[in-house]
Order: structure tokens, then sequence, then C-alpha cells
């Protein structure tokens, strides 16, 4: 098959690796959501992740355009309209070596696909290996809530993407015996509970003043002065989009995490 030279991305994780995969100069049109790497900010755009735009897409004559699998009824538009796409699933950190994989095949750079996944397995066994000797704190990642209150929590449970960062920076999910993946808790389960660290990450994706917008996450927690997180100043506000777009960044996510809780990450004594 001809290596495509027009690329439709329609969702960020697809987008931020066919720009690690070095074929950011074949993508001609990307999601409204897109905005990164900056070169994205000017392309054009053919919809949300959710909804995108098969007669936006036309318009670009692309000869691929990656779908989520998510996205319903694109695929039979494009198959109609005659153009080629690849469907992809991400939502986890295994999936993520397979998005880099299939997009890799589907754009004709293998090599360079199993190049990257090799350069992140190693970045996240070196983070891995940091953390071997330091003992676990509990935390909470907080991803969705009533703004300005402590209301209708939304928590990543421990079968989560987000839980599986939080375990290889180094802490461990505070909601260890929870089925769901992200399941609604209440005020009064997180005293219980009682974590060492509360990571608000209710405002995912906030590109514009980060540091305001994690500052506002922090101060909505500082009355609860029962919570060691309180007393210990361990609450953090995170808003960075790597949080949120698995994919060739996620190492960076990771270190995003770690760096807010290793203040609770003590190294043991030396045996």
């Amino acid at each position: 098959m001809a290596q495509p030279k027009r690329i439709v991305s329609t969702f960020p994780s697809a987008t931020e690796t066919l720009f690690a995969l070095n074929a950011g100069d074949r993508v001609v049109g990307v999601s409204t959501y897109c905005r990164y790497p900056p070169a994205v900010l000017s392309l054009p755009k053919v919809g949300s992740y959710v909804k995108p735009d098969p007669e936006k897409i036309a318009l670009l004559r692309p000869d691929l355009v990656v779908i989520p699998d998510t996205a319903a009824g694109i695929a039979d538009r494009l198959s109609a309209l005659h153009i080629r796409y690849v469907r992809i699933k991400v939502g986890s950190l295994a999936e993520i070596y397979s998005m880099i994989r299939d997009i890799g095949v589907a754009v004709s750079v293998p090599g360079a696909a199993e190049s990257l996944n090799q350069r992140i397995r190693s970045r996240l066994e070196a983070i891995r290996a940091a953390n071997a000797d330091r003992p676990k704190p509990t935390v909470l990642m907080v991803v969705g809530r009533t703004p300005g209150l402590l209301t209708n929590l939304i928590a990543a449970g421990p079968s989560s993407y987000l839980s599986e960062l939080l375990q290889i920076a180094g802490g461990a999910n505070v909601l260890a015996g929870e089925a769901m993946e992200y399941p609604h808790i209440s005020l009064e389960t997180v005293v219980r509970l009682n974590p060492d660290v509360i990571l608000d990450m209710s405002l995912m994706g906030e590109s514009t003043e980060p540091r305001i917008h994690e500052e506002r996450l922090r101060q909505a927690w500082l009355s609860r002065r029962e919570l060691s997180a309180v007393k210990n100043s361990m609450v953090f506000g995170l808003v960075s989009e790597t949080l949120v777009t698995p994919g060739p960044r996620v190492a960076d996510a990771i270190e995003e995490i770690r760096g807010r809780i290793q203040a609770a990450i003590p190294r043991r004594a030396a045996q």
C-alpha cells in the first residue's frame, strides 16, 4: 500500500503520535482538541473528538484518516466517500504501544514506531527503578467535581489509566478496593480514607493560565484541615494535557505526577 501523503487526525493522541513519528509534515487536518505540538494550531480543524465532520475531512483530500474506535458513524461515512481510514483504540498504557505500532504501520514507518515504543519503555523503566526503594504514599486522584465545591467528586479508580501512571510514579491509589474505573465518591469517603496526597485534576486540559487553574483547584481543599494531605501541604492541582492524552508524552505525564508526590516518598533508610 502506498505511503499516505495527506493525513487527517481526529483526536489528540493520534496527532501527537504522528508528529512523534516524524510524519507531522503529512498531517493536513486535526480535531478542535488537538493543541500539541504547536504546529497543529494553524492546521484546519475537522470537528471534535466525538463528532468529526466527514465533509470537512473530505475537503482536505486525505489519503488516510486516523479515527478513534469510539467515534460513532464516522467509519461508515468515510467508507461511503472512499476515504481510507484506520481505527485506533487507546485508553490504557498497553494500548499506547499498540496505537503507536498501528499508526506506524498505517503511515509506513513501522521502524520508527518500534523505536518510539522502545524509548518510552526505557524511560518508564527508569522511573520505576528510581522509585524501587521508596515506600508508596496513598494518593487520591480527583478527575471531576462541582466547580468551586467538594461535591459530586469523581476519582480515578485502581483499574484506570491514570492509576497505571500513578503506580509507575511511585504512588498507591487510596481507592485500592474500588472496582469501578472512575467512581463517584463522597467527601466523607475522602476523610475516612485520609490519603497522603490529593491530586485534583478536575480541570484537566485547561491550556490557558495553568498556574491560576492549579491554584484554584488547590484552594478548594484548604479548609479541610482534618485531612493529612491538607495539613502536610500535599494537595496539588494538575491541569497538564499530558494527563488526558495517552500517547508519546506518557512519561511526561508520569513525571508530572511524580514531581508532586515525591515529597511524600521519603527514601527508606539504608539497609
